[in-house]
């Protein structure tokens, strides 16, 4: 045990009782049973009437996760499996309902408790300051530990335009809830073009509204949440199959994407230039078009228009009705008409509605007429002399990063407040300050953020459920950990390169950071041992069983599905629970039947080959050569190129300088 929480009982408080709040809550609750430590208790503070953060309280009609319940659900309790690939809000606020009562997390949990503040002393400790809604009581509670999980949806974010005002209705999206609120034959536009401002212009569009204007500032990207289905030989009359493909965010290979790569790769933008020129090549060839989903307008810019820089919009719903004036006017080319009659993803029927796209506002007059900034795009030109009268505005732009709860200590501290020994007292950090796979500042471990990476194509609570399991052994059992303190090397490779002036920052791939985390906490199993697992397995079953060609399971049930879901399988959590600390004996049955569900939707030529075979082809190989060329220039030079951490299983010569799983 860390030696700064020797003493029995832990306390920790955690802040927030949306997704990253709960599963933290159920590893500080149940630590003790895995890690060999003492019981914590641990406290979450909600200051909603029920648990489910943003996904309770600032969800619309209709609203939908974009991220599959395969990829999102928590890795020891899985979505039920009538459920679809995509969860309702409301069925995802049940869901995690279900998981307090499940892991008895209720005792832990005050509803309606705002967290006033939060100070520390000399030695460290914590007090935590909260109001009790229901009573207006004020009380106090000393812990070791704080975990904030209050989420990146807490401050509405209101850039300031000047004239908005004469706008006659203005509401910000955390207020919207309904189509209604449009009204009937108004005019309605919508600021900030991230998956809210396109969910909300659709709803806009499809509604008895009278024109939707959806403006933007330096462009987004449509993307897909399932893997493409497009018509093949449309000029011989084929039509558009009924097949539901899968989610696209548990369509990815891991092996030699994340597992067995090696580290002088991983840290090069080699597999970046890879996915970007796959991802427009794939929109280009079914779409016609590589900006984005069947997107002829408002590209990103071009300091951002590569996959390593953006956040995909998987709000898709809107794109059609965003495109429909482009794309009846764009230049068909010989090369285009041949690609559309060869193959072409169906393209859905707005109806003759339309989403006018625009630059973002510069000033609105008095009489409540927009004028928007020149941006010198397409849009710009269309609408430069349109007369823009809104009958509302939604802001979709956004939240601010705050934590209110930390102010009155920092500022005590910032100005030497004589009343405490400031000077032997450290301010709180905030999420930004966190330097160690951005979850705690490399100088202050009792103090947490969880659920403040946001994945550009992936989930936050999966992500979440990896950052609170990394922080606990690392706070309370580090000699668990493989490598204690964390390689900073490993920090650069999984985060996105945003440009200068981005407004957020804190980007990662989903993949790979999730990876890294786990093999932080030894919980990335290696080729040899996958096998081996299986073997076992199915030793353990009795009988030989059939192979994955052969259409027979016999009496092992398949025992090769465990490695085939390893390599081909996305990193969802559950792959992590097989090993390491928080090893679960149930990690192999939802490997071996969910997990490989999933897998065997997949179709032969748009999922196995593009997202498994091609890949892996590529990579494979190319890492072999890296680690060859490395293993000869340590040979001959004496110099280490790049390092890895230590395999969990081979000690081959080859492992040792691969980053495995």
């Amino acid at each position: 045990m860390n030696p700064e929480f020797s003493k029995a009982p832990v306390r920790v408080a955690v802040i927030g009782g949306g997704p990253s709040g709960l599963v933290t809550l159920r590893y500080l609750v149940t630590a003790h049973s895995f890690l060999g430590t003492a019981p914590i208790e641990a406290k979450l503070f909600e200051s909603e009437s029920a648990v489910g953060g943003v996904f309770h309280a600032r969800t619309y009609e209709d609203a939908e996760l974009v991220s599959s319940r395969q990829l999102t659900s928590f890795s020891d309790f899985r979505a039920r499996e009538d459920d679809p690939d995509f969860l309702s809000a409301k069925r995802y606020v049940e869901y995690l309902n279900e998981y307090c009562s499940h892991f008895n997390l209720w005792p832990h949990i005050f509803l309606s408790t705002t967290v006033q503040s939060i100070t520390r002393d000399s030695w460290g400790k914590h007090t935590v300051r909260y109001l009790v809604q229901a009573t207006g009581e004020q009380l106090t509670w000393e812990c070791d530990a704080i975990a904030v999980c209050s989420g990146l949806h807490v401050t509405p974010n209101v850039p300031q335009i000047a004239g908005i005002e004469n706008i006659p209705m203005r509401i910000h999206s955390s207020e919207f809830k309904a189509r209604s609120q449009f009204g009937v034959g108004k005019t309605v536009m919508v600021l900030g073009s991230g998956e809210t401002g396109a969910d909300v212009s659709y709803l806009a569009v499809t509604a008895p509204t009278k024109r939707v204007i959806l403006c933007h500032s330096s462009g987004f990207h449509f993307a897909p949440k399932r893997n493409l289905n497009p018509i093949y030989l449309p000029i011989l009359g084929s039509k558009p199959s009924k097949l539901t493909t899968v989610p696209l965010d548990n369509a990815r290979a891991s092996l030699f994407d994340t597992a067995y790569v090696h580290p002088l790769l991983r840290n090069s933008t080699a597999l970046w230039t890879f996915y970007d020129a796959y991802v427009k090549g794939i929109l280009w060839l079914t779409t016609g078009t590589p900006g984005g989903l069947g997107q002829y307008v408002g590209q990103p810019s071009p300091e951002k228009n590569h996959v390593s820089r953006i956040f995909f919009n998987k709000a898709s719903n809107a794109a059609p009705y965003v495109s429909e004036p482009y794309r009846k006017t764009a230049r068909k080319s010989l090369i285009e008409r041949i690609r559309r009659s060869l193959i072409q993803l169906p393209i859905p029927d707005t109806h003759g509605r339309e989403i006018d796209l625009a630059p973002w506002p510069d000033h609105v007059s008095k009489s409540g007429i927009v004028t928007f900034r020149n941006s010198g795009r397409p849009e710009w030109e269309r609408m430069k002399n349109e007369i823009i009268k809104p009958d509302m505005v939604v802001f979709c732009t956004g939240y601010r990063q705050e934590f209110p709860f930390f102010r009155d200590h920092n500022k005590a501290v910032t100005v030497h407040d004589t009343s405490i020994n400031a000077s032997a007292i450290k301010p709180y950090p905030v999420a930004s300050d966190a330097d160690v796979r951005g979850v705690w500042h490399h100088d202050d471990p009792s103090v947490a953020f969880i659920g403040f990476m946001r994945p550009s194509l992936g989930a936050i609570p999966p992500i979440s459920e990896m950052q609170a399991q990394l922080w606990i052994v690392h706070l309370l059992a580090p000699h668990l950990l493989p490598l204690f303190p964390l390689d900073p090397t490993h920090e650069p490779h999984y985060r996105l390169h945003h440009p200068k002036g981005s407004r957020i920052n804190y980007g990662v791939d989903h993949e790979s950071y999730v990876y890294q985390l786990a093999l932080d906490m030894g919980s990335a199993m290696g080729a040899c041992e996958i096998v081996s697992r299986a073997l076992e397995r199915r030793k353990a079953r009795g009988g030989s069983g059939g192979g994955p060609l052969s259409g027979q399971e016999g009496a092992s049930n398949g025992w090769w599905r465990l490695p085939l879901v390893w390599a081909l399988g996305a990193n969802i959590n559950t792959k992590f629970r097989m090993r390491g600390p928080w090893w679960w004996r149930g990690a192999e049955e939802v490997m071996e039947n969910e997990v490989w569900g999933a897998i065997k939707r997949r179709r032969w030529v748009f999922d196995h080959f593009l997202l498994s075979t091609l890949p892996m082809s590529i990579f494979g190989p190319l890492s072999l050569m890296v680690w060859i060329y490395a293993t000869l220039y340590r040979f001959v030079f004496g110099v280490e190129l790049g390092q890895s951490p230590r395999p969990v299983c081979c000690s081959t010569t080859v492992a040792k300088n691969l980053r495995h799983a």
